[in-house]
């Protein structure tokens, strides 16, 4: 397994700062998350043998926790809220928008490799919901019919800017609300 230099320090500094080894095994699959995109079964048995720990007890973690992740995740991640304000308000129906929009089922990343999409619990926008984020950017009050227009926008984007999302579609519409 390949880990940067700055990140087998980060990984270096953090053990001791935990009472016992064992404890630093979360923060670390975060670190290796950020970096490689996902925490593979190689990951795992190197964590394991680092903290000295088992592989089963590394693999228990990643698989209870919905935020790490198995398998790459897509260029472009959606995430749509389905806590109980956005599930009233057409989160599922949202979501399914966009599965079929993106070509994409919910809790997998798409054979192009460009979106992964999945439920995610409270997004701390409930008066807003259904909440929908793409990578960092969040797209409060998307009913099933802005989501075809969010799913339009993610794939315009991938297209020319695959790095950066907007608020506003190619055609100047927004796709946040306006405070009423």
């Amino acid at each position: 397994m390949n880990l940067s230099t700055e990140i087998l320090a980060k990984i270096d500094r953090l053990i001791p700062r935990y009472p016992t080894e064992r404890s630093a095994v979360l923060p670390i699959c975060h670190l290796i998350q950020e970096e490689q995109g996902y925490i593979s079964e190689e990951a795992m048995e190197w964590i394991a043998a680092k903290l000295k720990l088992q592989p089963i007890n590394v693999y228990e973690l990643v698989t209870f926790y919905p935020m790490l992740r198995q398998k790459p995740a897509g260029r472009h991640q959606v995430k749509v809220c389905r806590t109980l304000s956005c599930a009233l308000r057409g989160a599922y129906k949202t979501c399914a928008t966009l599965e079929k929009a993106l070509k994409c089922k919910r809790g997998a990343t798409s054979e192009n490799g460009d979106y992964s999409i999945e439920f995610v619990e409270c997004q701390a926008d409930c008066a807003l919901g259904p909440v929908v984020i793409v990578n960092e950017t969040l797209y409060p009050n998307v009913d099933s019919q802005k989501a075809k227009l969010l799913a339009d926008h993610i794939k315009a984007s991938s297209e020319n800017n695959p790095s950066e999302l907007s608020t506003e579609t190619q055609q100047g519409q927004s796709l946040v609300a306006k405070p009423a």
